[in-house]
């Protein structure tokens, strides 16, 4: 081993036992460099699995769907003018129609009606605050609609407005407490009676809205029959599938003409509807992940700028205490490079361990989120030689000055020092 990796190991072993030594002063300089390392690594660690997670959802329910109805999903470029959206004309029927006639380059369409906070009955059983979606043929082509028991809507039934619903999990659990089979078994909302054809599997609510664990899907014709589903009250939601995200924009050109022609919109005004994309969403959401991942990483660096005095006060003590030591390294021969390096990687080594102790905090609390409360975190390789390099400049920082202290001692002055 050459001169250099001798006095490295022999600082890393001397780091190591001013750990054990002084392990109160330690645990309390560490604190600091702990914590900033935990706040950086912990914030871009959640961060980072939000955004894969929610990449992962719109690649499930679709990057290539349109969300087309009165209210925007985003403001329009200023302010929010919800009383403007408030008096246009919702979707209907014309609409939908229109634009499969019309638009030639998109894979499916469908009308989606929210009946609102539904009460729902059977027997002796009631739930209430159920999500009720009123649809059209193909709803199933542009939702995830995952059925465990049974099977969906049939088109005769969508296109006939039959009086059959599928019901959600949560819905079927509370309908249903003691268990046993849904399927061809009735439940009344609305003052109406249908027949259960299918359950569908726990899925949660999704990044487009639809919450279908405590919901229900029936034909939209049949909400038709008894109810208004076009009132100013009332937001139905038409959804087109382009079928490719490479032409989802040429797609949306031709949606949005074709929406103008069927509501005689005159050139030069304002369209009187909205056309929604799930990247809105994401593209606002990564805005707000940078401005989140900003106030982690100035908290972090408070912390260790912190925990950088500390370590600092630990190499200026470590140093006081050993100056008769550096005095006769100095006396034999050791040079100042010897000396400076000997106390920088002996505060580098320092760092590191509370850089480590920091990186198993997030490790540990990947953990708890992913298995206690089932959010996915996506652990990085990269966040973690981040923090390492982070804990290295830190020590680097933290020591430099002690360590030039140590390497200029005067060695006649040092070893007669008390």
């Amino acid at each position: 081993m050459n001169r250099s990796g001798q006095i490295i190991y022999t600082s890393i072993v001397q780091a190591l036992h001013e750990l054990r030594a002084n392990k109160l002063r330690t645990f309390l300089s560490l604190l600091g460099v702990t914590i900033g390392i935990f706040c950086i690594i912990a914030v871009k660690t959640v961060l980072d699995s939000m955004k894969n997670n929610i990449r992962t959802e719109i690649s499930s329910l679709g990057s290539d769907v349109l969300y087309i109805g009165r209210w925007p999903w985003m403001d329009e470029g200023g302010e929010y003018k919800w009383w403007e959206f408030w008096r246009r004309p919702s979707m209907g029927e014309k609409e939908l129609k229109a634009v499969l006639h019309d638009v030639k380059s998109i894979e499916c369409a469908t009308l989606c009606y929210q009946g609102g906070s539904l009460t729902v009955k059977r027997n002796d059983q009631e739930i209430e605050g159920v999500s009720g979606y009123a649809v059209t043929t193909d709803f199933d082509k542009v939702q995830d609609i995952d059925i465990e028991k049974g099977r969906y809507l049939s088109m005769s039934e969508l296109d006939g407005g039959s009086y059959s619903v599928v019901i959600g999990n949560s819905v079927y659990n509370a309908l249903f407490p003691s268990g046993g089979s849904a399927i061809g078994k009735t439940l009344a909302f609305k003052g109406k009676k249908f027949k259960i054809v299918g359950v569908m599997r726990k899925v949660g609510e999704n990044m487009a809205g639809f919450n279908f664990d405590a919901g229900l899907i029936f034909p939209y014709y049949t909400a038709a029959a008894f109810e208004d589903v076009t009132s100013v009250n009332r937001d139905p939601t038409l959804i087109v599938k382009t079928g490719s995200e490479q032409n989802v924009e040429d797609a949306k050109l031709e949606v949005e003409g074709a929406l103008r022609r069927v509501r005689k919109v005159p050139p030069g005004e304002k369209n009187n509807f909205a056309i929604n994309q799930l990247s809105q969403i994401s593209e606002r959401l990564d805005t707000m992940f940078t401005s989140i991942n900003l106030i982690g990483g100035v908290i972090g660096l408070f912390s260790l700028i912190v925990g950088m005095f500390g370590i600092a006060n630990i190499m200026f003590v470590t140093v006081k205490e050993r100056t008769k030591v550096i005095g006769l390294k100095k006396a034999i021969g050791a040079k100042k490079e010897s000396i400076l390096l000997e106390f920088l990687v002996e505060a580098v080594t320092l760092c590191l361990a509370g850089g480590l102790i920091g990186i198993i905090f997030v490790l540990l609390l990947s953990l708890l989120l992913t298995y206690g409360i089932d959010y996915p975190v996506t652990l990085s390789l990269q966040n973690f030689v981040y923090g390492v390099l982070i804990s290295v400049v830190v020590g680097v920082l933290a020591g430099i000055i002690p360590a030039r202290s140590a390497s200029r001692l005067d060695p006649v002055v040092a070893i007669r020092s008390h």
